[in-house]
């Protein structure tokens, strides 16, 4: 790529981003627009200080945000949203710290080392390759200087990643502690129940098993029902009682006011709330009367045990509870608004079914998306393009469209197009079976993640290096490694473009948020909002966040001592990212669920992987060039790495698998003190009542239209 096309690509993701990021500024400042902007802080019923008078002030760009995000603490990030929400916070902050001193190790030493690299000057082209490690000549003692820098960027990526884990690891604990009331640190889940003989039943079977073994700290259990034929025939009476109070209540809808239709009368409206109670009451008592009663028959082998105490429902959830392992499986039970209910209802043995079908679904997703990645390569090689396709010379006409093409186009189309795999490997995910949303969401982005590493990375590597230089390896075979060494260092030029279209524009329309400002400004100018203005509630989507930014990570430190010019690119990647997303948590994404730092596990591997390539890749490339013995000292660092990883894994991973009895005898000790261990687990023992026994709600609000 030329110098030329990368000036444009920054160019033109530059401008998109002032533009989008002024518009955000402006938007923002409307009272109209809060909504959208302020979701979370409307849906906690906070004040927001709007200037409603028409100035001109609210029409001008500000940067107010930006200054804000970064006078915000970890500590208030942990009290808005949680610990999910300050790992990836933490994410960015990695991001920052260990690009800066990358990129002030890249500037300094290694560019002046692969700019000079050359005996003979004439040899330099006026390209991007210049600046990079296939810049020095085979054999030159310079590359010494690249193993040493892949050493210390190697050792400093896997000191913050100690650090980062005992960190979050300690917040971890402290997160539990706060935490203790919830309902899921009492609670088992128990599957594969086996069948009471002598009552038909499996409800029988929880309350003999857990009273015999676990007499002092069991108390009461929970089943799960078939529910679906009860479920469909309340469906169908509240559909026809609606459309009873419909036919004699008109709402009209228009801005911010809801009105009565002429012909209803105060008094009638008054007949209509009293007749809505009273469907209240009765479909309440159609959910605790018939439905226990004729769910009794559809028990499934599935129940939540609550015990009296946390270390009582730890010890439970961690151990084997029969000599058949398949019998009374015991795990910690998720949050109650976090459960899935349907998967639960999956039987345990065609589990495997579900997950071959998640691999097979996953994997015709990934060779789908090979087509568009390959054919972005094709646009971003412009040279072998006009080969390929002698009309495409014609752009050249053009003056600046070919660095448009070559530059830009390229990485703003394969963002366009893996702007819905999350959504789909989400989608997939949640078809797996997964007992909770959040280990749904833990899948996807495993699932995403190794989805980008394939597609975005190897395969670009593959289509935009290997591929274009078959015919030169066939005809010169002597020349093969100095070409291969020369394509993947040229890749970096399509990365850095990538890098800034995934940043600068990405990170701007996630701001701003296009899409659901549209629809607000159709529905407002429509039918109207209404007079409750009801934000636009979203969770946080850790599966598109986390492994977009840990792709980038992987780039970053793959390319780290290939390409330094690339490394000052991801220090204003995660600095935009950073600002964004404390933007973003503070004022509009809502927290459905909290993990507790479950994330991070996952995280580090990411950048684990990362730092394994980067030092894969440097032990390709110092072969490559003529160097072996830099090779050889390279081995011993990667199995370093690989030791390093595994201590971990002994190390921190447990405790974020597991509740520790250590923890929770602590945490049962607090509450004794304060009088409310009991308070905490009755309450802990009428949480996960299913859907099918919970009550219905209807209000007059929810009948407008």
């Amino acid at each position: 790529m030329k110098p030329g096309s990368l000036i444009a690509s920054a160019t033109i993701n530059f401008g998109l981003a002032l533009i989008v990021l002024s518009l955000f500024s402006i938007f923002k400042k409307q009272p109209s627009n809060a909504p959208i902007y302020y979701a979370r802080r409307l849906s906690k019923r906070h004040h927001i200080p709007f200037d409603h008078s028409f100035t001109f002030s609210r029409f001008i760009p500000s940067v107010s945000w930006i200054p804000r995000a970064f006078r915000v603490t970890e500590d208030e990030i942990l009290q808005i949203s949680g610990l999910d929400a300050l790992i990836i916070i933490r994410l960015f902050k990695f991001g920052i710290n260990f690009f800066a001193v990358c990129s002030l190790i890249g500037l300094v030493i290694l560019l002046p080392i692969n700019y000079g690299g050359q005996d003979e000057p004439s040899r330099v082209s006026l390209s991007m390759d210049s600046f990079t490690i296939s810049n020095v000549i085979r054999g030159s003692n310079r590359l010494w200087v690249h193993f040493t820098c892949l050493c210390f960027v190697s050792f400093y990526g896997l000191y913050l990643l100690y650090k980062e884990y005992d960190a979050i690891l300690v917040k971890r604990i402290q997160r539990l502690r706060d935490l203790r009331h919830r309902p899921d640190q009492f609670t088992v889940l128990v599957r594969q129940i086996p069948l009471c003989l002598e009552h038909k039943g499996y409800d029988c079977s929880v309350d003999h098993f857990f009273s015999k073994y676990y007499p002092k700290s069991y108390h009461s259990h929970q089943m799960l029902y078939d529910g679906k034929e009860i479920e469909n025939r309340l469906a169908k009476c509240v559909t026809k009682k609606i459309e009873e109070l419909r036919g004699r209540s008109t709402v009209k809808k228009h801005g911010k006011e809801c009105l009565l239709n002429d012909s209803t009368t105060g008094e009638d409206f008054l007949k209509i709330t009293l007749l809505e109670e009273k469907v209240q009451e009765i479909f309440h008592e159609i959910r605790q009367i018939q439905g226990e009663h004729m769910l009794k028959g559809k028990e499934l082998p599935v129940a939540f045990a609550t015990f009296k105490s946390r270390c009582g429902a730890a010890l439970a959830a961690q151990s084997q509870q029969n000599s058949h392992p398949l019998i009374m499986i015991t795990e910690m039970a998720p949050q109650p608004k976090d459960v899935s209910w349907r998967s639960l209802a999956i039987p345990l043995k065609f589990m495997p079914l579900y997950k071959i079908g998640i691999i097979v679904l996953a994997s015709l997703l990934t060779i789908f998306f090979a087509v568009p990645v390959t054919a972005v390569q094709g646009i971003a090689k412009f040279e072998k393009l006009k080969k390929w396709f002698p009309p495409a010379m014609a752009i050249e006409l053009i003056p600046g469209v070919s660095s448009i093409l070559t530059g830009f186009l390229p990485s703003a189309v394969l963002r366009g197009f893996l702007y819905i795999v999350p959504l789909a490997m989400l989608g997939i995910a949640q078809r797996g079976g997964s007992i909770s949303k959040s280990k749904a969401e833990i899948e996807a982005c495993n699932m995403v993640f190794y989805f980008l590493v394939g597609n975005v990375f190897f395969l670009s590597l593959i289509s935009g290096s290997l591929l274009d230089e078959i015919g030169e390896y066939v005809s010169h075979p002597k020349n093969y490694p100095s070409h291969l060494a020369s394509a993947v260092s040229a890749q970096a030029d399509f990365f850095m473009t990538y890098i800034l279209t995934d940043g600068l524009s990405g990170f701007s329309l996630e701001i701003l948020q296009p899409a659901l400002f549209l629809w607000d400004s159709i529905v407002l100018h429509t039918c109207g909002r209404g007079k409750d203005e009801n934000p636009y509630l979203y969770s946080l989507p850790y599966y598109r966040i986390i492994p977009s930014v840990s792709l980038s990570i992987l780039i970053g430190m793959v390319y780290a001592v290939v390409s330094p010019f690339l490394l000052p690119l991801l220090v204003g990647y995660f600095c935009l990212g950073y600002m964004v997303y404390v933007n973003q948590i503070e004022d509009v994404y809502e927290t459905v669920y909290e993990t507790c730092g479950r994330y991070w596990p996952y995280i580090h591997h990411y950048i684990f992987i990362a730092i394994i390539l980067m030092q894969i890749t440097m032990i390709g490339l110092f072969g490559l060039k003529s160097k072996p013995a830099a090779s050889i000292a390279t081995i011993p660092l990667l199995l370093m790495t690989i030791a390093f990883n595994e201590y971990c894994k002994i190390r921190f991973l447990p405790t974020f698998c597991h509740y520790s009895i250590q923890d929770a005898s602590k945490h049962d000790e607090l509450d004794q003190k304060n009088g409310q261990l009991k308070v905490n687990y009755e309450q802990a023992s009428n949480a996960y009542r299913p859907p099918s026994l919970q009550p219905v709600t209807l209000t007059v609000s929810s009948l407008q239209i």
